[in-house]
């Protein structure tokens, strides 16, 4: 069995080097995937420690045909012994690779900026087939022109890609390299216990208080237009700031609306599943005016959907002309009362089942990457 690198910062969450939850979940998926379609894969990890603790280099085996490989780190320390150990990292990725790969070999990379000039230099001496699993252009995010081409710059060594949009590969992929397209993570939650049971209709919004997306205050400001038979419930996390003024907005709102809005947490795991499964609307009301949102796709809309979530989103391409986009209840101007609109549109007595979208999508996205992964060898 043919065996797939794959290049992420990925880790453990009790390792204490850093620990980013979206992207390990979706290169589980993505490995789960790879598995299915008949290889195995090993995850390369430069991920550094995030703790005053030195960490051991080990190799772990994650499933019968996924294994992790991570490298010695330093304790964060300071600055200084943050560069060297970074620095350090790489190094021992790049030897690693070079020892272990060669023109055969067939390497996936999830998209960062640190580990561009690395994968290009070893591309170059070893000749593997490279995939890059590109998951937005993170120059459109921060607004920097010089970094979003040299993003565009590292994409043309590539052999084939992974994008989570159909937009996305429009803009990279001009040379039609073999490709396949992912919105996100296509896992079919179990159906659990429901929480509420008060005959209203719940709707959630989970994901960031960050107020460049805009998306939490757009639906918490949504309650103001619905009666007492509906509850916004606000899930998420941001930095002291930005929860403290979530916090003030919601208290705000609910002074004044008849519906109920209440602020939960930040949910994992089996407990988030659980909440959002006892809801019966998902919210995804991003900044429709934010330059990612032409290359990346909201990734709660599948995370809603996964849970049997009816879903409201504000009308934007890289949605609408998606595979789900038939599935998914619109607004056009980011206003709480047009938000309100859309929520009260639905109508419940209308046949509904997005579980069986996400196993359409599931099963596509796996014939579609051993295609590419065949074709490559």
């Amino acid at each position: 069995m043919k065996k797939i690198f794959y290049l992420g910062y990925y880790n453990l969450p009790d390792s204490g080097t850093n620990f980013v939850l979206a992207a390990v979940n979706k290169m589980n998926y993505i490995c789960e995937a790879v598995e299915k379609a008949g290889y195995s894969t090993e995850i390369v990890s430069a991920s550094g420690a995030v703790e005053k603790k030195f960490c051991k280099s080990k190799k772990v085996k994650l499933t019968d045909k996924t294994t992790l490989k991570l490298f010695s780190s330093l304790p964060r320390l300071n600055r200084i012994v943050s560069f060297i150990n970074r620095v350090t990292l790489n190094t021992k990725l790049f030897l690693y690779m070079v020892k272990n790969t060669n023109k055969d070999s067939t390497v996936m990379v999830y998209h960062s900026l640190g580990y561009m000039s690395l994968v290009k230099r070893l591309k170059k001496l070893k000749g593997f087939k490279l995939i890059i699993e590109a998951e937005e252009i993170y120059g459109d995010v921060i607004g920097d022109e010089k970094t979003s081409q040299k993003e565009y710059d590292f994409f043309k060594i590539a052999d084939g890609f992974i994008f989570p949009t159909e937009l996305l590969s429009e803009k990279v992929n001009t040379e039609k390299k073999p490709e396949v397209i992912i919105y996100g993570t296509y896992h079919i939650e179990k159906e659990m216990p429901k929480l509420f049971f008060d005959g209203k209709i719940h709707c959630v919004y989970a994901g960031t208080f960050d107020p460049r997306k805009g998306g939490a205050i757009a639906s918490a400001e949504s309650a103001l237009f619905l009666d007492e038979n509906y509850h916004v419930h606000i899930l998420g996390f941001g930095n002291e700031k930005e929860k403290a003024e979530m916090l003030d907005i919601i208290d705000n709102i609910s002074k004044k609306s008849k519906a109920d809005i209440t602020y939960d947490g930040l949910l994992s795991g089996k407990e988030y599943i659980k909440f959002i499964q006892s809801c019966d609307i998902g919210l995804s009301t991003q900044n429709p005016n934010a330059k990612f949102n032409d290359t990346s796709f909201p990734s709660k809309i599948l995370s809603y959907m996964a849970n049997g979530l009816r879903v409201v989103s504000v009308r934007i391409p890289v949605v609408e002309e998606s595979g789900i986009g038939k599935c998914v209840y619109y607004y056009d101007e980011q206003t709480p009362e047009n938000i309100a609109k859309a929520i009260k549109s639905i109508d419940f007595s209308e046949e509904y089942d997005s579980r069986k979208t996400i196993g359409v999508l599931d099963k596509a996205f796996i014939c579609d990457l051993k295609t590419m992964l065949k074709g490559l060898e």
